[in-house]
């Protein structure tokens, strides 16, 4: 059996909603890491989005926010994955995952080792929401549409994940960000007017 013909009418709108997902996919991969944690995870559950996706993209409405369609299509996707292998590898003491990370040569890089660390922390709910909110740029009421609850669950979620990861990584005020006391000087002489 052969690909099914295109009638020259519907050759716009598929080249649309290919180029429209395709422009989703960068982001799309990035909720996939934060919800699986492992990037061979990640890229086999983008994958099967994107095949349920294409199969059902009759029922895409045009004008619609392709971008929240398919993040609601992989979570989705990935709870049902959950439920169907009953629970995740347990790794409470870090130990698995440490053993796939490499010591990182910078301070920037320790710094984002200790936030995966401290977000790998947060309960799913609350890792989930901020990942929406704070790395995904949706709205609370996208981001809310995408998980299934209430703007004001959404919005609560992100609240207690911040202060949970200010808790955590000892952050009490704009000083914690940045270069340390020892490389502030550096910075400022390579920068000046920072």
């Amino acid at each position: 059996m052969g690909t099914p013909e295109i009638s020259p009418a519907a050759a716009p709108a598929l080249f649309n909603f290919k180029r429209e997902m395709l422009a989703v996919l960068p982001s799309l991969r990035a909720f996939a890491v934060s919800l699986a944690r492992r990037h061979d995870k990640a890229d086999d559950l983008v994958q099967e989005t994107v095949m349920k996706a294409w199969g059902k993209q009759e029922s895409f409405q045009p004008g619609t926010s392709m971008r929240a369609w398919l993040f609601t299509i992989l979570r989705n996707e990935f709870y049902s994955q959950m439920r169907r292998k009953g629970r995740e590898l347990p790794d409470p003491d870090g130990v698995f995952a440490g053993n796939l990370a490499t010591h990182p040569e910078q301070y920037g890089k320790l710094d984002m080792a200790d936030f995966k660390t401290a977000l790998d922390t947060l309960p799913d709910d609350q890792r989930e929401a901020i990942v929406l909110i704070g790395a995904s740029g949706f709205s609370y009421e996208e981001a809310a549409e995408i998980a299934g609850v209430a703007v004001g669950t959404i919005k609560s979620r992100v609240n207690r994940a911040r202060v949970k990861l200010q808790q955590l990584l000892a952050v009490d005020g704009e000083s914690d960000y940045g270069p340390d006391e020892t490389s502030r000087p550096l910075v400022n002489k390579a920068f000046p007017g920072r």
